[in-house]
């Protein structure tokens, strides 16, 4: 990369954290427990509209893993997602009714919480339907990967958003506060990917699963990305750019090996269809403050009419981190 397209990224980043700076008084806060939080503690952080149905297993998972604090951010929810939130011992949460569009999609709200609280934690950013899975994570708590990472001088960590889906209509079966959504959205797409890189940050685009393939057919570059950096080593310096698709300073893109071998990567199983799906896609577009003129839930809209199943002969159901491997997937890279 020139010395100019550095130069000009150093300056993006900067614009982006003053952005992030000024986007802080849009955040009123409901539970400030952040005195909670200790220094080698994972934190994680997420904004969210009408999520409640999934927070109770979202938030044991997680504790589960090893995450020691939520930093929360409530986008004007109606159905009591805040003071749930509000409830929980070890969440601290702030709320807006401000645009998600003009905060660049939950991002400048997300940078702001990290540049305050997140420095010198590792920090994780998914969303609620969003589950993180990594080499022997059924084993090792998150806190051995993060030690991993440290020792190796590594500061973040990939993992592909992974799709799944249920066997059969999206609505067939009621999901249920508490209950593990992969229960139901079992199975997932194999194969089906494609990858390009991107020059200007240095990341790699991923597309492709069930949503390329049933609600982007004909136009499969509009399909949303799949690679994202959702567990970092933060700096206060430090910018997510589109949602965790990226982050600058452009090193933390650098993900994969360039020389041949595999870095140690995981996967986010993403438990979008469930039977919530519908109504959830019809209030995002009505409410147009997703990316591209909400060209995805509009996507979504017009084939939900249709009643599809996403599952196909060659979806595999989902047993372990392992399987995902073996599939090429996920890497355990040389961390044994």
């Amino acid at each position: 990369m020139g010395v100019v397209q550095s130069y000009r990224l150093r300056l993006q980043r900067k614009r982006w954290l003053i952005r992030a700076f000024r986007k802080r008084r849009e955040l009123r806060n409901v539970s400030d427990r952040t005195d909670q939080i200790r220094k080698r503690d994972i934190l994680l952080f997420s904004t969210m509209r009408n999520e409640k149905i999934r927070l109770p297993y979202f938030l044991q998972y997680y504790r589960d893993m090893g995450v020691a604090h939520f930093l929360m951010v409530d986008n004007d929810s109606t159905d009591g997602t805040r003071e749930y939130l509000a409830d929980q011992p070890d969440v601290s949460l702030w709320s807006t009714t401000r645009s998600y569009k003009r905060s660049r999609f939950g991002v400048d709200w997300l940078n702001w919480l990290q540049m305050r609280y997140g420095h010198g934690h590792w920090t994780l950013t998914v969303d609620p339907d969003e589950f993180l899975i990594y080499p022997f994570c059924d084993t090792r708590p998150l806190s051995a990967l993060t030690d991993w990472l440290d020792a190796s001088s590594i500061k973040s960590f990939s993992a592909m958003l992974l799709d799944m889906y249920p066997k059969g209509r999206i609505d067939a079966e009621p999901y249920k506060a508490g209950q593990n959504p992969m229960e139901i959205a079992s199975w997932f797409d194999s194969g089906n990917y494609v990858i390009s890189r991107n020059k200007r940050f240095g990341n790699l685009w991923i597309q492709g699963g069930p949503r390329m393939r049933v609600f982007f057919p004909d136009t499969p570059e509009k399909a949303p990305a799949l690679n994202k950096v959702p567990l970092v080593k933060w700096d206060r310096k430090y910018a997510f750019v589109s949602s965790t698709h990226m982050l600058l300073p452009r090193g933390l893109n650098l993900v994969y090996d360039e020389w041949g071998g595999e870095k140690a990567s995981g996967i986010l199983l993403h438990t979008k269809f469930l039977h919530t799906f519908g109504d959830k896609a019809a209030e995002e577009l009505s409410r147009k403050q997703h990316y591209s003129a909400s060209v995805e839930y509009r996507a979504y809209a017009e084939t939900l009419q249709e009643n599809p199943d996403l599952w196909c002969r060659w979806s595999e159901k989902y047993i372990n981190w392992r399987q995902l491997e073996i599939l090429g997937l996920m890497s355990k890279g040389n961390w044994a």
